[in-house]
């Protein structure tokens, strides 16, 4: 096992519970359903997000749109890892929780409200860091996510998003490794985009200071030593959260669309969230430690099992 079992049930607890708050809040953003005038398709109406309008595209071009923000991202990532950039590093990170957070709360409450609590949230997250603050704010951070990119998608291009990561992200992890030297650096940096649970029930560390000592008119600088390699946690990815978030959002608006009703299409929906949850479950337990193992082929084949079961369900009910 990768992990102590305490330790895995708590991150495979945070995973689901990341997904049951988005696709609830994806689901509670749906107003109704419209009939495009244009194509004579029905279409959903959401509410406006807390940081304003989505993007707009539709089809391959939602597709392209996420994929080249991927790209982007991660070459954007990898620059400031070559150069050691952690401070810039956190302003970004600060700012994507901020605004996800944001447009998460922004669905249930006043959008200055949702702002303001996420701007305290996203403080204490980067400056004071501890897990409950940290897991807390990255469930409601891929929820934002959620909220504002499932509007854009659709079951098709959702799919061939997920099988396209998923290939990625093997390639990324046993291949080139430079997911490996993402995942270190942000553990290195103790602003980690993912949920972190530590082993030992420790806080996560923040960075020590340097003291100085004085003995035989010699000088000696103590530093704190730097953690083991790979650190005290069990962490997750976020794009391991995000990605079976938006493909099962994807499906529940898709059965929204299709008449079901937005309970029954939430309630279904979460066949998909088992089937990851066991896909991950099954990964952390025939898994080895200090390894790193792309999460992605297996979530997805996860997701895929619990799309399968409700089509089974759909053709005998």
């Amino acid at each position: 096992m990768k992990h102590p079992a305490k330790v895995t049930i708590v991150l495979v607890a945070l995973f689901v519970v990341a997904q049951l708050v988005g696709l609830w809040l994806v689901n509670e953003s749906i107003l109704a359903v419209d009939i495009d005038i244009e194509t004579g398709e029905p279409v959903l109406e959401h509410s406006s997000t807390a940081i304003g309008e989505r993007p707009d595209f539709v089809g391959w071009q939602s597709f392209l749109y996420l994929v080249f923000g991927v790209a982007v991202g991660t070459s954007l990532l990898l620059l400031l890892i070559k150069f050691r950039k952690m401070k810039l590093w956190k302003t970004w990170f600060f700012l994507a929780v901020f605004l996800a957070q944001a447009v998460a709360f922004g669905v249930v409450l006043p959008q200055l409200i949702a702002l303001a609590l996420a701007l305290v949230l996203s403080i204490f997250k980067i400056y004071k860091p501890n897990p409950w603050v940290h897991n807390i704010t990255e469930v409601f951070m891929y929820a934002g996510i959620a909220v504002l990119l499932v509007p854009i998608l659709d079951v098709f291009w959702s799919l061939v998003l997920l099988l396209i990561i998923s290939i990625y992200d093997a390639w990324a992890v046993w291949k080139s490794k430079h997911m490996v030297k993402m995942a270190e650096f942000q553990k290195d940096s103790k602003v980690f985009a993912g949920l972190m649970v530590p082993k030992k029930g420790e806080p996560i560390p923040a960075p020590k200071k340097a003291k100085t000592t004085s003995k035989a008119a010699k000088t000696i600088t103590l530093r704190a030593p730097s953690p083991p390699r790979g650190g005290s946690y069990a962490i997750l990815g976020g794009g391991d959260i995000a990605f079976p978030l938006l493909f099962t959002g994807a499906v529940m608006e898709g059965m929204i669309l299709s008449g079901i009703s937005n309970v029954n299409a939430y309630a279904q929906s979460l066949l998909i969230t088992l089937g990851a949850t066991i896909a991950l479950a099954g990964l952390f337990m025939l898994a080895k430690k200090d390894r790193y193992y792309p999460a992605m082929p297996f979530l997805t084949a996860g997701c895929l099992f619990g799309w399968a079961l409700i089509w089974v369900l759909t053709f005998l009910f």
